[in-house]
């Protein structure tokens, strides 16, 4: 494996980055027919891709100096990541070339609106399945970005296997009480034995301090799919944060200091959906980084997810920050009034 050079303990480039997300990358082979089964679709577009790398391009894309830990094959896939990652801004001095692996492939069907069967070619293991924690031993480029970072984003996905999940945990050892945020990430087909899956969520909420995944995903992490004891539940495994995607119903967020806001979706016309939650992650990354109002932070998180939901590309389709503001400028409430969608309580109940 080809890992991240030693850096003296330093931070690599001028300054700390703002976000490293660590999971998975690939290639997305997305079908450029719409609404036809995979076996009938004559062409397809190829795209960065994978949940880790797309947060971490949503959120340089608004203004966050963000970097990868992951890992491509030593082959023309893996070129390619490197190449797509540079073009969106994102750090790839993290990304570990593992020999004898494949860059993975992902396909996908378009049903809009709410259809998008994924198709993953990852066998028999993906590079990002093959992290070490001795990538985050010692004085290496890659101990110091996520000990320095403002903020690790880990993914659920990237507890599934060995060695990646024991990597993950020791990245979450070097963080020591600093912001580290849970994207739940559920894929069942990435584990031998979905029925591990709880107590490994378990043991990383108590590391995070924010927790965000849509309605299957909170059920495996704490047992429930109804968004509100969801995110209490998550509250009482350790976070500050925790926010609950609901998809056409919107997303909720609660604090541990009481706070609890809600926000609808965004209509658009769906062509795939499958990048809209990385897209709020980004977002929110970029929200919570800024000191937004938390209420701001959902609403921009929801314009966000409903742009990329309105593309075909997940990664390259990764909104700007004028494009959020476009879209939110559409629903300007009026004075006084609520932002549409929005609703915001504190500790004493519902507004």
């Amino acid at each position: 494996m080809t890992s991240p050079g030693a850096a003296g303990g330093a931070a690599p480039g001028p300054a700390p980055y703002d976000v490293v997300t660590l999971g998975r990358v690939g290639v997305d082979l997305y079908p450029e027919q719409s609404g036809v089964p995979l076996a009938e679709v004559r062409s397809f577009a190829k795209y960065l891709g994978g949940t880790a790398a797309n947060v971490a391009v949503a959120g340089a894309r608004l203004g966050l100096r963000t970097a990868l830990l992951s890992g491509v094959g030593a082959d023309a896939f893996g070129e390619y990541v490197r190449g797509a990652l540079a073009g969106f801004g994102v750090g790839a001095e993290l990304l570990v070339t593992v020999p004898d692996t494949q860059t993975p492939v992902t396909f996908c069907e378009l049903f809009p609106p709410d259809d998008f069967p994924i198709h993953f070619y990852r066998r028999p293991v993906a590079p990002d399945q093959c992290l070490t924690p001795d990538l985050l031993a010692g004085p290496s480029v890659a101990a110091a970005a996520v000990r320095d970072a403002r903020a690790l984003w880990i993914t659920g996905s990237a507890l599934a296997v060995e060695p990646t999940r024991s990597a993950v945990f020791a990245a979450l050892q070097l963080r020591a009480g600093g912001e580290v945020w849970f994207d739940l990430d559920w894929r069942p087909v990435f584990w031998a034995d979905p029925g591990e899956a709880p107590a490994l969520y378990a043991r990383a909420l108590g590391h995070a301090t924010v927790a965000v995944g849509n309605r299957s995903e909170v059920e495996v992490a704490v047992g429930s799919a109804d968004p509100e004891t969801a995110a209490k539940l998550l509250l009482e495994r350790g976070v500050r944060t925790a926010v609950v995607k609901q998809g056409p119903a919107g997303a909720l967020a609660r604090t541990s200091a009481g706070e609890v806001c809600t926000a609808a979706p965004m209509p658009v016309k769906v062509v795939n959906g499958l990048g809209a939650g990385d897209a709020f992650g980004g977002a929110l990354c970029a929200g919570l980084l800024a000191g937004t109002p938390l209420p701001e932070v959902l609403r921009a998180a929801n314009a966000a997810g409903a742009i990329v939901a309105s593309r075909l590309a997940c990664a390259d389709a990764m909104p700007s920050r004028a494009e959020i503001d476009a879209m939110l400028s559409e629903q300007v409430p009026a004075p006084g009034a609520c932002p549409p969608g929005v609703g915001r309580t504190g500790a004493g109940g519902a507004s």
